[in-house]
């Protein structure tokens, strides 16, 4: 035998995609080529299946010779050749190719995808992306993966298609062999790690910021906190992700696919909405996405959750205007020379902010001069404006309610209670999973937020009097909506626009 092929799978963006390995084997002074667009870590698994073969156990035979000790051309192709392939995890699959197309193996590799790094010394090493990868696997009718003990538990996740976890190579020759069974993966349910965001309970005061919280976690708004230092801006944007409810299956598969490949993933099963906080002093590519060949962002990684920009005028202001198309179509689109990528990112964006660059303004501690104070509110453009719903001031508070004793009046828990029947409301609406009102089309709003005559003097007197933009104007609808889903209202009344309207952002912060 001097030539086998197996299957393998590699991520590209956040798609998966299955890779073909073929191996020749041809008489003549030792060569050893990975064709296929190979990136450098693909190239030096020549290195590591040699080493890996050579020191496992089945290879201790006299009669037995590791790659680079027999005179031969070896090549190994990855198909597609047109698919750029990156990372080691096609160690495993090159090595077992190679022993199938030597004679050292004789087993049906059809049905069955295998991938994983390589130690030198045989071991198998985790990788990241494997929750994709299985589910292309399951997809693609495949019936058995071979993947590292150490992802196994995520592979898991995937139901009707048998996860075998692999610890080194001549367990794995074992397994095939028909000498030593591996067993596969037994699915267990898994602990869910709970949130450790910030509760209400422990912010004092507040009420009329954490009413806020409640819409904006309701109906999926964007919101704005914004007031002097130490006010509890922070701690409130926080606990907007004890507020959400916990991600339904799809959605949880959905999400923890996309920290698997990104390599961000801490948790077998991301079940609760992700919390993602870069600094002020990130650049435009980690926020929004990018490099040489795309990757995802904050933006992608926040995807199904909250999107919590602290200082967010201190960001460069690029960074910041890149934030108009995911903010508006749930989606950002990257173009580099090496290609061209589309990530979701449909996130619930939270922004504190202080009114100026010392946080003081209106007050005798304010030391801003207007140029500076100019400066700074200008960082933050109209469109961005526009495409937050909510605008909060969070005010100074008493310093007696700092003493107040912390008690268990089971805020939080009513919270959670309101924002998840609001969200079952909406889901009923659309008879589409995961839509909020925050979603709606200006074409939906005719079918789902109509105005009586007077909502719509009041709506129309008012944005004249604000200026508001056609996009401000229909985002106070949006809003108005959920504030009556709220209230179990099945119309929108007079007292949930005027509510609506007045989150519209004033003339400063």
């Amino acid at each position: 035998m001097s030539f086998a092929s197996l299957f393998s799978a590699q991520t590209s963006l956040l798609e998966a995609h299955l890779v073909r390995i073929e191996i020749d084997l041809s008489k003549g002074l030792h060569a050893f080529s990975v064709v296929g667009l190979p990136d450098k870590a693909v190239e030096e698994s020549r290195d590591r299946v040699s080493a890996a073969i050579k020191n496992a156990d089945f290879a201790k035979s006299a009669a037995f010779k590791a790659p680079k000790h027999n005179n031969m051309k070896i090549v190994v192709s990855l198909a597609p050749a047109d698919l750029k392939k990156e990372g080691p995890l096609f160690d495993v699959p090159i090595a077992l190719a190679y022993l199938y197309a030597s004679g050292e193996l004789e087993v049906d590799l059809e049905k069955k995808l295998f991938f994983g790094e390589l130690s030198l010394d045989g071991k198998v090493r985790s990788t990241s992306g494997v929750l994709p990868l299985v589910q292309k696997a399951y997809k693609e009718g495949f019936e058995e993966v071979f993947v590292p003990a150490e992802n196994a538990q995520e592979a898991g996740l995937i139901q009707d298609i048998d996860i075998f976890p692999v610890t080194d190579l001549t367990q794995l020759v074992n397994h095939l062999r028909g000498t030593e069974r591996i067993e596969p993966y037994v699915r267990e349910n898994i602990a869910v790690i709970a949130s450790k965001e910030q509760h209400l309970e422990s912010i004092k005061g507040q009420d009329h910021a954490k009413r806020g919280l409640i819409i904006a976690a309701s109906g999926g708004h964007n919101i704005a906190l914004y007031g002097p230092p130490g006010t509890g801006k922070t701690m409130l944007a926080k606990a907007l992700c004890s507020l959400l409810p916990p991600l339904s299956h799809p959605t949880a598969l959905e999400v923890t696919g996309i920290h698997s490949i990104a390599g961000t993933l801490t948790e077998p099963l991301m079940a609760h909405p992700p919390l993602r906080s870069p600094h002020h002093t990130a650049s435009y590519v980690s926020l929004v996405g990018g490099g040489t060949t795309p990757r995802p962002g904050e933006v992608t990684l926040a995807h199904r959750g909250v999107l919590f920009l602290d200082e967010f005028p201190e960001f460069d202001t690029r960074v910041i205007n890149a934030l108009r198309q995911p903010l508006e179509d749930k989606v950002v689109s990257i173009t580099r020379a090496k290609g061209s990528a589309t990530f979701p990112s449909d996130f619930i964006l939270i922004a504190a902010l202080n009114p100026c660059p010392c946080g003081y303004y209106g007050s005798n501690k304010c030391t801003c001069t207007p140029a500076t104070l100019h400066r700074y509110q200008q960082k933050i453009s109209g469109p961005i404006m526009d495409r937050i719903d909510m605008w909060i001031e969070v005010g100074a508070i008493e310093h007696s309610k700092l003493l107040e004793k912390p008690t268990n009046t089971g805020e939080s828990d009513k919270a959670r209670s309101t924002v998840l029947k609001a969200r079952e409301k909406q889901f009923a609406r659309f008879k589409v999973p995961e839509r909020l009102n925050s979603g709606m089309s200006p074409a939906g709003l005719s079918h789902h937020a109509t105005l009586s005559e007077s909502c719509a003097n009041i709506l129309n007197t008012a944005a004249e009097k604000m200026s508001l933009s056609p996009r401000a104007y229909h985002r106070c609808i949006k809003l108005a909506r959920t504030i009556a889903d709220l209230e179990d209202a099945t119309d929108i009344q007079e007292n949930h626009i005027l509510e609506a309207l007045q989150y519209r952002p004033k003339k400063e912060f």
